[in-house]
């Protein structure tokens, strides 16, 4: 009979940012939709109001009156908290953020958990990996030491694009920061289109947690969420 052991398996400053940047993500994602149903319409350029035709809308209700919707009923209003509550949590992930990258660089955690092997760069070996997930996920997230290349591609997109690109177009809606900076907002086009990208990283980030959490969960919830807490694994002897 196989006894596991406990092996070392997540440094410690993984798993502080990991659970505060879990807690961000909640708020932000809880605050962003007050914010969003306050007028569900999406345009591109610099300026979007009602009166313009929008580049899509969301088939919901808004917490405005003004704001056409196609529902006979508002929503009540919670623009107000949320606002805030989206700006503090979205700093918590920035400052977090910053935490790890320092963290990772220092600690050789990039190079030696993510980075995928030379051989691994290829569009074969890719291919073959998300082969691999589709006929047999289980198999794909057994080894509770490791990360799998696909989950290795999709840590680094995360990391270095999808969260970076959040946080930039997040502040290229901000009057205070693009009056410092307008570059930040220029380079996207306007506010209008800043904040339709914000909508779509977001949409990316949400559907990544979404099958972080499932793959979680195909290998072995309470063992994966122990590691994540106490930073070992456990490993048949």
């Amino acid at each position: 009979m196989n006894v596991p052991s406990s092996a070392p398996r997540h440094a410690r400053f993984v798993r502080v940012t990991h659970w505060v940047t879990a807690l961000a993500f909640a708020a932000l994602l809880l605050s962003g939709v007050e914010i969003l149903l306050s007028h569900p319409r999406f345009y591109w350029g610099e300026t979007g109001n009602v009166n313009e035709t929008p580049l899509f809308s969301l088939p919901v209700p808004a917490s405005r009156r003004q704001v056409p919707t196609g529902y006979g009923y508002v929503l009540p209003d919670q623009n107000g908290w949320s606002r805030y509550l989206h700006f503090q949590s979205a700093w918590l992930l920035a400052f977090t953020g910053f935490a790890y990258l320092v963290g990772g660089f220092r600690s050789g955690h990039f190079r030696t958990n993510l980075m995928p092997a030379s051989d691994e760069r290829r569009w074969n070996a890719i291919a073959r990996a998300v082969r691999g997930h589709i006929q047999s996920p289980v198999r794909a997230v057994a080894d509770p030491l490791s990360y799998n290349l696909l989950q290795r591609i999709a840590y680094l997109v995360v990391i270095f694009l999808l969260v970076p690109a959040v946080i930039w177009t997040g502040l290229a809606m901000s009057p205070g920061f693009t009056s410092i900076s307008p570059a930040t907002v220029n380079l996207l086009g306007g506010k209008q289109s800043a904040r339709t990208l914000h909508f779509a990283i977001s949409i990316a980030l949400i559907l990544f947690v979404l099958v972080h959490v499932a793959m979680v969960a195909l290998g072995g919830f309470t063992a994966r969420m122990t590691a994540m807490i106490t930073g070992h694994a456990e490993v048949p002897r």
